[in-house]
């Protein structure tokens, strides 16, 4: 695995990884950070954008069938805040695993994680073959 890395580099407009380049190199690494941070900026401002919702929403309605709809948002924001929040967690875990040099590998085999899975979803921890048999684990009770 690589060593960490420490220094950013400069990205062309338009870089994408590439199956050509070496695996997790320097570019790979700054345009993977860069997008777990721009995810979890805008991931930031969800999360404001809820509380301030929940803020600005009025608790007493005068009618029943309205206050019910009125929790019942308030649960759904607040449902979607828990769930904005955990995924904000992934993917600090992901820039720590940037730090220290161990991401875009299978925390399970070490294997490289394919580009397209990590472009997908980049807070991946696992290759697609370690994730199936994860879940076929799950299935079974273990």
């Amino acid at each position: 695995m690589p060593t960490t890395l420490k220094k950013r580099t400069k990205l062309a407009k338009n870089y994408s990884p590439s199956e050509d380049e070496k695996f997790m190199g320097v570019k790979q690494v700054e345009y993977f950070r860069q997008k777990l941070e721009n995810w979890k900026h805008d991931l930031a401002a969800q999360i404001q954008n809820t509380m301030d919702f929940l803020k600005g929403e009025s608790v007493s309605h005068p009618d029943v069938a309205d206050m019910a709809s009125a929790n019942a948002d308030r649960q759904l924001e607040l449902r979607t805040k828990d769930r904005l929040r955990k995924l904000i967690s992934k993917i600090d875990q992901a820039l720590t695993r940037i730090e220290d040099g161990s991401y875009g590998y299978c925390v399970e085999t070490g294997d490289p994680i394919r580009l397209g899975r990590l472009e997908a979803r980049p807070i991946a921890t696992l290759t697609i073959e370690a994730q199936e048999m994860h879940e076929q684990g799950e299935r079974r009770g273990q």
